[in-house]
This record gives C-alpha cells, structure tokens and sequence, in this order.
C-alpha cells in the first residue's frame, strides 16, 4: 500500500519505485535472510521516506521500517483484512487475519508526519516465493475534527517519523565516533 507524492510508477520495491516520498505498507512474504530478524515472514510494515533514503531488499527493510508484525495471512480459505488509521500525526496498523470482525492491533506509532495531496496506491511484485493476493476493496474515510483543533493541509511538509529521524541520527552519530 502506497501513499506518495508522485503517482505509481514502476520499480524495484514491491513493484513500485525506490527512493519514493510518502508511506508505504509492505506485506513481505519472504524473508531474504540476510538481516538478523526477530520475526517470522509474512512480515508487515511501515517506511516513511522523504525520497532520500533506499529500500533494502537483502534486509527485509531492516533499518528503515517504523514497525511491524507477523500476519500469517497466507493460504486462507477467508479474506484477511488490514487497517490503516493515521490521524493527529499518529499512525496504526491493524489486521484481522481469523475473519472475526475483530481489529488485532500491529503496531502504532506517534509523531509520523505526512504532507496532504499525496496519491494512494497498491503494487505487487514476486522473486522467489510466489503468491497471489486480491484486493477487494479499498476504503477511506475522512475523520470528523474535534471542535479547536486545526483542520490543517500541509501539502509542502516531508514525510517525515520522528523515532526514525531519531533512530537515524544515533547510527550517524554513531559512525562519525
């Protein structure tokens, strides 16, 4: 799942473009192994980027996503569904994967900053394991605004997570030791 500044275009990541501004969603399939994970694989995660950073696919993304949890949504005999919820700069990612019409929370994250105007996308791309997935639907809603709070668009901000910024600057900082 994509939402970025540019509209889709082809690429290496999950069949999108690499170096993308915006957010993405990934549901990874498989594991490369050649990052040292604390999780299994289907694995799904979050990356915001401003356009400056690159993908890892030897990785997993390691390094570069927000969060993240194990979905076995693999070889259901029922839909699998995902929510996405960003409001107020925070940004949650649920799943119902039993088909219980019940959210199981993935993870949530505060301080995640994204510009207004951005296209929303899916893409899809397979290496060594092959899948088939289906989208069913997709559904948006807009969040009614508590009375005193600004309504704000922000169509020139960059995406931006604040622990990501964070986490990057310790590695600089690190390095520069």
């Amino acid at each position: 799942f994509w939402f970025t500044k540019e509209r889709m275009e082809n690429g290496p990541v999950f069949g999108s473009k690499d170096f993308f501004s915006g957010l993405a969603i990934i549901g990874d399939t498989y594991s490369n192994h050649n990052a040292h994970n604390n999780h299994q694989h289907p694995y799904l995660s979050a990356m915001v980027n401003n356009g400056s950073v690159s993908y890892d696919h030897e990785r997993d993304g390691k390094g570069t996503m927000l969060g993240g949890c194990e979905v076995k949504f693999r070889n259901m005999q029922h839909e699998t569904w995902m929510a996405i919820r960003y409001e107020n700069d925070k940004l949650t990612i649920s799943h119902d994967l039993h088909n219980k019409r019940a959210w199981a929370p993935c993870f949530s994250m505060e301080g995640v900053k994204l510009p207004t105007g951005y296209y929303f996308g899916m893409s899809a791309t397979t290496g060594d394991l092959s899948d088939a997935h289906d989208v069913i639907s997709i559904r948006t809603y807009e969040l009614d605004t508590v009375p005193g709070v600004s309504k704000e668009e922000r169509p020139d901000i960059m995406p931006e997570a604040e622990q990501f910024v964070s986490k990057q600057q310790e590695k600089t900082d690190t390095e520069d030791s």
